[in-house]
């Protein structure tokens, strides 16, 4: 497999730079650690808008489930609702690369508890945002709370790069390691 990765800080506080994905789409990011992995450098990716996800609440038979909504064109569909709603938080919402984003300060957080069991997957922490209903289905806007990073390889010219799916198959064996590394080095920051 080569060498194991070598995870280090970047010099300045904060670098920033801008990742665009196939469609053009473009989510600016602060470079939260740099590591080295088979002579590539890759990076960690925080964006400096926040991440929302829209969920759409199914009728089962005995209960209300929410699931994620992943489909680009049932998204498209949904984003002007989306984003007329969130304006009455202040909040703008962007179709960034890897993520819907909003621009703009989040609402504090409230002592919501959310059951595990509303929402299809493994359960996340979330902040809930807003509600909107787009042709007769509810849906809802969620922040979630848990960092949301972005894996992206620099180029010679130090502009980074989304993963290709062989990029990110090769490096695969190492995630464990560098998230172990990552919420190490976030605890330390906490402390």
């Amino acid at each position: 497999m080569g060498d194991d990765p070598v995870m280090y800080e970047e010099d300045s506080e904060f670098e920033t730079v801008i990742v665009t994905d196939e469609t053009g789409r473009e989510i600016a990011c602060t470079v939260e650690h740099s590591l080295e992995i088979e002579g590539h450098e890759y990076v960690l990716l925080m964006p400096l808008d926040s991440p929302v996800e829209i969920f759409e609440w199914k009728a089962d038979t005995a209960e209300e489930e929410a699931v994620l909504i992943e489909d680009d064109e049932k998204i498209a569909k949904l984003f002007p609702t989306a984003k007329a709603v969130l304006e009455e938080q202040n909040l703008t919402l962007k179709r960034s690369a890897v993520t819907l984003t909003v621009e703009g300060e989040l609402p504090d957080l409230e002592d919501e508890e959310f059951e595990d069991d509303e929402f299809e997957g493994d359960p996340e922490e979330l902040q809930h945002l807003a509600d909107f209903y787009y042709e007769e289905q509810e849906y809802s806007i969620y922040a979630p709370l848990d960092p949301f990073l972005i894996l992206a390889r620099m180029d010679k010219l130090n502009r980074p790069h989304l993963l290709s799916a062989e990029e990110l198959k090769k490096i695969e064996p190492y995630l464990p390691m560098i998230e172990a590394q990552f919420e190490e080095q976030l605890f330390e920051e906490l402390e």
